[in-house]
């Protein structure tokens, strides 16, 4: 049989050690045909149990498996022999069916990283950025792998016969190749901390697949450990904008012909209402509960979220995926406060250019939904318009996303009490004290301040202000922090 041999090496157990020198592990090794194998114990009597009985088949002249490297006769039932290629098609075809159209575009740009890791070696007629092309937007993706054009499944079919079997994941350095191919750049450097986290949860996942297929005896990625970057999820107080320069962005978008008036009042929601833009582009007539009274307060009930994913990866052809709430249950709704300087400005757009023909607050010239290349332009141009050029240059308001952020640190920053906060903002009371830890001002002041209430009086605040240490302990007097 060509993927048996009987020329098999049996070595001496090694033994894993940590800095301490204290032993971890035991590991068996031995060859077949010259392929080397490692296999991992926590102790040292399964070590030579494993170690054994490799020997006693190889004693007995029993033929040993190329492609798993254990003996013939270990295996009642051949395990499947399946390529790399094929079986990160399959996983994809699995996913398919419950996975957001973002997330089956992830899926497929993780699995392309890895498969280079997976090639055979063979020399490669195509260039790279072609064969990348062809593997993320055609071969791992379950509506289009059957429709590529015809070079693209010339691309596909040369893959498909040149990578390695799932099979060879089971040895330590494979997995860690695939691992560390699937987390890099196109430079070598590691991806970001968000992209490697993200990938390496997906590659986990692809393993158990394999595991499930009876294709591996265990998952390789779980026990692999990985150096990334550190990351923030705190909001970059530099980001946030104060109501003045909101405003003046809002004036720089409305300035804008012909689609500047029917923008801002997109914008205006994600600033005053804290909406996501994923949500705002949902929002319908129906949804909104604008007094007359435009010195009152309105409400604004957010019921799904449309992120952009493209059409290619959605099942309804158009390039936002229509969803659920962020973190809510199928088919639960969010109310959020409209302050009324909100109200005024959803009520005059409104009256003077109506909705979109699905009765779509917020639309384009043609009444279609937003493009998220139409309002990432015209935000760029507010913001060379209505800011300095040390302000442009900065953080600040960088992104549409970063008005929501000015939203949320406005609430809490006023008193708002965290929880309710959340409830409006669709996030949990942790997850947004988090995020918004370094947006946060004054609270040791009021903290004080309320501690001196509490105590019925005594020394003064401004005497409390003017005594408080530094942060570094070594200036016992401060500036006066009279409000």
């Amino acid at each position: 049989m060509k993927d048996t041999t009987y020329s098999v090496r049996v070595y001496k157990t090694e033994k894993r050690k940590n800095k301490e020198g204290k032993v971890t592990s035991y590991r068996v090794l031995w060859s077949t045909a010259g392929k080397r194998w490692k296999r991992p114990f926590p102790n040292a009597a399964q070590a030579d149990t494993f170690r054994s009985a490799l020997l006693t088949s190889a004693r007995n002249g029993e033929a040993f498996s190329l492609t798993a490297g254990e003996p013939v006769s270990w295996r009642r039932t051949e395990r499947p022999i399946m390529t790399w290629y094929a079986f990160a098609c399959a996983y994809v075809d699995m996913k398919w069916k419950d996975a957001s159209a973002k997330h089956r575009a992830g899926i497929a740009y993780a699995l392309t990283l890895a498969t280079f890791a997976m090639l055979n070696g063979a020399p490669c007629p195509y260039d790279a950025k072609e064969v990348r092309t062809a593997l993320r937007r055609w071969g791992f993706n379950t509506n289009q792998r059957k429709n590529c054009p015809e070079r693209t499944a010339d691309i596909l079919r040369w893959v498909a016969r040149n990578t390695e079997q799932v099979s060879t994941l089971a040895t330590p350095s494979v997995a860690r190749a695939l691992l560390d191919a699937a987390t890099s750049r196109l430079d070598g450097k590691r991806a970001a901390a968000n992209t490697t986290r993200n990938h390496r949860v997906i590659l986990s996942n692809t393993m158990s697949y394999a595991m499930e297929m009876d294709l591996l005896d265990t998952n390789p990625i779980a026990g692999l450990k990985l150096t990334a970057a550190k990351s923030s999820s705190e909001v970059d107080r530099r980001s946030v904008v104060n109501p003045e320069q909101a405003r003046a962005l809002l004036e720089a978008v409305r300035a804008q012909k012909p689609s500047g008036p029917l923008l801002m009042p997109f914008f205006a929601s994600l600033y005053f209402a804290g909406l996501r833009p994923e949500e705002a582009v949902e929002i319908r007539q129906a949804d909104l509960f604008l007094p007359t009274d435009t010195s009152t307060w309105g409400w604004i009930q957010v019921t799904c979220a449309a992120p952009e994913a493209g059409k290619e990866w959605t099942d309804s052809g158009e390039h936002r995926d229509k969803r659920r709430l962020k973190h809510r249950p199928e088919g639960e709704t969010r109310p959020v406060p409209c302050v009324p300087e909100l109200v005024a400005i959803l009520r005059e757009h409104l009256t003077t250019l109506g909705t979109g023909p699905d009765g779509r607050v917020f639309h384009g010239i043609e009444g279609g939904v937003l493009a998220v290349s139409t309002i990432r332009r015209t935000w760029e141009t507010a913001r060379k318009n209505a800011l300095s050029k040390e302000e442009y240059a900065s953080p600040l308001a960088k992104r549409p996303y970063d008005l929501r952020h000015a939203c949320l640190s406005t609430w809490l920053n006023s008193g708002v009490s965290a929880k309710q906060v959340a409830e409006w903002a669709g996030n949990s009371p942790k997850v947004l004290l988090t995020t918004y830890a370094k947006c946060l001002v004054g609270e040791a002041e009021v903290s004080l301040r309320r501690i001196i209430e509490a105590l019925g009086g005594g020394r003064s605040w401004e005497r409390i202000g003017n005594n408080k240490p530094s942060s570094s302990g070594d200036d016992r007097t401060q500036p006066d922090t009279k409000n």
